[in-house]
């Protein structure tokens, strides 16, 4: 898949105010810094389409891109540790967990994971939370380019690992992309293709 066209359609934190349109919807979601901006905009060719910071916790609202007008790509706030009152953060996952309870468009979810760090108790949490409420999902693990190759594959077998060994019988399943290099990049958008050409095909 090519992406050809990606528009900012809105802005909101109350989800009956989401897009009405029946268009597969893929939500993108992590501990602040993880570099989802960064990604989302690799994904979609714009340098700006997310707005980045270097501050954690800059996204605040659910926002929706459309991209290619016949899908959506769904940014939610970073989880953790982002700075912001108790209050706030109290809201955000509240309307984060709303979002992922009600949302009907919701075909799956991507958590992203910075692939240089030991697995986080928040991480695992809240994949365990989807989990439970039956919400597909993937692992997006990012800043490859971090990491040399070996180290690299030896993170993630071992996030992996720690996955099965955990929580889940099978690992989920999940993708290794790197913002500045642009690795990863066309694995994501085929993945999407192929969930995309499923929904439409009725199956």
């Amino acid at each position: 898949m090519e992406v050809k066209k990606a528009d900012f359609i809105m802005s909101n934190t109350d989800v009956s105010k989401c897009p009405k349109e029946r268009l597969p919807e893929y939500a993108f979601i992590g501990r602040s810094n993880v570099g989802k901006s960064s990604l989302i905009n690799m994904l979609t060719n714009r340098k700006s389409l997310a707005k980045t910071s270097g501050k954690p916790g800059k996204t605040q609202l659910i926002n929706h891109f459309k991209i290619n007008d016949n899908w959506f790509l769904v940014d939610l706030p970073g989880y953790g540790y982002a700075r912001v009152s108790k209050s706030t953060k109290k809201v955000f996952q509240k309307f984060i967990t709303n979002y992922f309870e009600k949302r009907l468009q919701l075909i799956s979810a991507f958590v992203l994971v910075d692939v240089r760090h030991e697995p986080q108790p928040i991480d695992m949490e809240f994949m365990q939370w989807l989990g439970e409420n039956q919400i597909p999902f993937s692992i997006i693990f990012t800043k490859a380019d971090k990491l040399k190759p070996a180290a690299l594959e030896k993170n993630v077998a071992k996030y992996l690992d720690t996955l099965t060994n955990d929580v889940w019988e099978e690992a989920p399943h999940h993708l290794v992309t790197s913002s500045s290099s642009g690795f990863g990049k066309d694995e994501v958008l085929a993945y999407i293709d192929s969930l995309n050409e499923v929904v439409n095909s009725g199956e």
